[in-house]
């Protein structure tokens, strides 16, 4: 057996060629994968064909939904408006090992498979889900965020195979849904019971490892306006260009919050860290008519250590002043509806034994000291530090087109990233003889 810490060298060569004799294979995976529109709602096909690819692989796979876990009496879940937590399908498989005392270490590998919409088609090169393979990259919606990160973890594990070894220690992979709107997929592994020394999620960090990231809240602006025709408009009220008042007041909030940023001692030289944006709109009945009402979806940022209620009051605090100035408003206050996201921003203190392992990983096969990065992003492994008290690693390949048009992942990161990996879970986990 291969004690955890140590990466025996002969252990890396031999991981390096089973990485290399698989490539094609762990390529073709990776096309079926994003192929699959794993939109929100819609993850349930892609779930069960990894529930299958896992079963295939002798993993003990455990599949639930959202529903089985009584989310509604989580603390820290968010709400899901407008989507059932019964079709929301989460998995975690836990790959064999032998469960005699090792030295080794357990280990969570997290992905997300929900992505984001791909806004029009014929403004894409190639079709949004096409897996497309070209110049070394890999295209379509979610293959950088983040099925390239979860095809590394799983063919990290696959090269373990093939060389002969597996995990001295429990290993789980979890792949779950909702990591772009609430969180809850993550949020559910921990009611599920899983836990472990770490957790890694391999999000597109182009092998740097994320050292704070902030947090995010989603909100619905929700006004009504007093419908008139257009010949009598000032008779009337328009709630589209009501809820443009807010939007204003909101970006002013945020403008605040980035002044007091430059005090923050990870964000403190981030230009701007706390964004806010409003993402879609909707509105209105007919273009002669003023419209009765406006629905705006916001993002806002937060930073660590400001508790995500304090922020939430303030939210309601700036839109109330904002309405209070408008006498349509005044008559008619906007309503907010919490309708995602409630994340609290996190930090990865410098110093645990699980970053000098990948550290140790990263250097072994990048032949330089692995770089920190500053998110003004979420990813899933706030959960994990915070409920899970494990050291949570977010780091994984690189991409480009992440949320926008012509994703992709590019295919050199891809094979380093795995070959990082499976050292890392050589030295974290230990590795025995199958």
């Amino acid at each position: 057996m291969m004690p955890a810490s140590a990466i025996d060298e002969g252990v890396a060569a031999a991981l390096a060629s089973a990485i290399d004799a698989g490539w094609s294979g762990q390529v073709s995976w990776l096309q079926k994968l994003v192929r699959f529109d794993s939109l929100r709602g819609r993850e349930r096909p892609c779930q069960e064909w990894l529930a299958a690819e896992f079963g295939r692989r002798g993993w003990e796979v455990d599949g639930y939904t959202l529903a089985d876990v009584g989310l509604a009496d989580l603390p820290r879940a968010a709400p899901m408006v407008g989507v059932d937590p019964a079709g929301s399908v989460q998995v975690v498989a836990t790959v064999p090992y032998s469960k005699q005392p090792s030295g080794g270490r357990s280990l969570i590998l997290q992905g997300h498979v929900d992505v984001v919409p791909t806004g029009p088609a014929d403004m894409w090169r190639d079709p949004p889900f096409s897996g497309e393979v070209r110049d070394g990259w890999l295209h379509g919606r979610g293959a950088q965020d983040m099925k390239a990160g979860i095809a590394a973890m799983v063919f990290a594990l696959d090269a373990i195979n093939a060389a002969g070894y597996r995990p001295a220690a429990r290993v789980h992979v979890q792949t779950v849904t909702e990591e772009e709107s609430t969180g809850n997929g993550a949020l559910s592994t921990l009611a599920r019971g899983y836990r472990a020394d770490a957790c890694l999620i391999p999000e597109p960090t182009a092998n740097t490892i994320t050292r704070a990231q902030s947090g995010a809240l989603w909100f619905r602006l929700s006004v009504r306006g007093k419908p008139v025709h257009v010949a009598r408009s000032d008779a009337g009220s328009n709630a589209i260009s009501a809820a443009f008042l807010l939007l204003q007041a909101l970006q002013e909030l945020a403008d605040r919050m980035n002044g007091e940023a430059a005090a923050d001692a990870w964000f403190g030289n981030v230009p701007s860290p706390v964004k806010f944006n409003s993402g879609r709109i909707r509105g209105g009945d007919w273009a002669s008519s003023t419209p009765a009402w406006c629905e705006v979806d916001c993002r806002l940022g937060i930073l660590p250590g400001r508790p995500v209620d304090d922020l939430r009051r303030e939210v309601e605090r700036v839109v109330a002043e904002a309405c209070a100035k408008a006498p349509y408003l005044t008559a008619r206050p906007a309503e907010i509806v919490w309708n995602g996201f409630l994340a609290e921003g996190a930090v990865l203190e410098p110093g645990s034994d699980a970053e000098a392992t990948l550290g140790a990983a990263h250097e072994m096969v990048l032949g330089a000291p692995m770089e920190a990065r500053i998110s003004t992003a979420v990813n899933d492994t706030r959960y994990y530090a915070h409920g899970g008290g494990m050291a949570a690693l977010c780091y994984g390949p690189s991409g480009k087109g992440m949320h926008g048009f012509d994703e992709r992942a590019n295919l050199d990161s891809l094979k380093t990233t795995t070959r990082i990996l499976a050292l890392f879970i050589a030295g974290w986990c230990g590795l025995e003889r199958r």
